[in-house]
């Protein structure tokens, strides 16, 4: 199977450059599975049901979530009627909504996991644990199996990542918005990458408008954060294709495009 993940998509901008650039990728890599950090989507706060819709749409499998899930609430009214959006596992046992997905493809099962890391961010239960649990009850199904690992400290993220090669087929990091140069495939067979990167504006910072976070860092004082709706784009992805048998990552390679690093086809 071959799998494309997009990095966490950061407002009108990201969703553009997702239309863009995935039927592309698609072409490209022959993708079979797309999978797509949602929780910036809706302006840098969450997601909407017809964003949600709308990056299905385009070509997006599996939407995962992370520390931004609950922040549009109209999220409340549709997460548990919908199939292919999930939010971090780790979360509250009394959470709406669920932590992992099945997607079939050629008749090939790939689960999809989401978790939320504890460093530096709102505690939530132990997302070690809880990948063990997730992962053993996932490969009951299949032996491919992907996490997306939405977590602030990278040292935390490279700690799940050898926790579960051999494991699971992929753990992606994503939260943190710049994309890191050590994508591999651990000695297991799992593939790795500690930030995927983001999808959306890319001359802000973090996918907000540069002024009020510069504002904020020179003066110490509160400031709004906006996203803003025109500019230059950059899309960051990782693709992997993991063995249908054994569940185990092949080839996986970063993907980065925006004007200075231009897609090639």
């Amino acid at each position: 199977m071959k799998i494309l993940f997009i990095g966490d998509i950061v407002g009108s901008i990201g969703r553009d450059a997702v239309a863009k650039y995935l039927p592309r990728l698609k072409n490209k890599y022959a993708v079979d599975v797309v999978i797509a950090n949602g929780e910036n989507a809706a302006a840098g706060r969450g997601i909407t049901r017809n964003i949600y819709n709308e990056l299905l749409q385009m070509g997006i499998d599996i939407i995962t979530m992370g520390n931004h899930t609950w922040d549009n609430k109209e999220i409340f009214d549709f997460i548990d009627d919908v199939d292919y959006l999930i939010r971090p596992a780790n979360f509250s046992k009394d959470a709406p909504g669920r932590g992992v997905a099945q997607i079939t493809k050629n008749d090939v099962t790939l689960s999809v996991i989401n978790l939320h890391g504890r460093v530096f961010l709102p505690p939530h239960e132990d997302p070690f644990a809880m990948a063990d649990e997730l992962v053993a009850e996932a490969k009951k199904i299949s032996p491919l199996v992907f996490v997306d690992f939405h977590a602030e400290a990278t040292s935390e993220k490279i700690a799940l990542g050898w926790h579960l090669d051999g494991k699971a087929s992929v753990v992606v990091g994503t939260h943190t918005h710049v994309q890191t140069a050590d994508s591999r495939i651990y000695p297991n067979g799992t593939a790795y990458i500690t930030d995927v990167g983001m999808t959306g504006p890319y001359d802000e910072i973090l996918g907000m408008t540069k002024e009020s976070v510069i504002y904020k860092f020179q003066t110490n004082m509160p400031a709004r954060f906006e996203v803003p709706k025109k500019g230059r784009e950059v899309l960051s992805a990782f693709f992997v294709e993991v063995n249908d048998k054994t569940g185990k990552a092949m080839r996986q390679e970063r993907i980065y495009i925006n004007e200075d690093y231009p897609f090639k086809p």
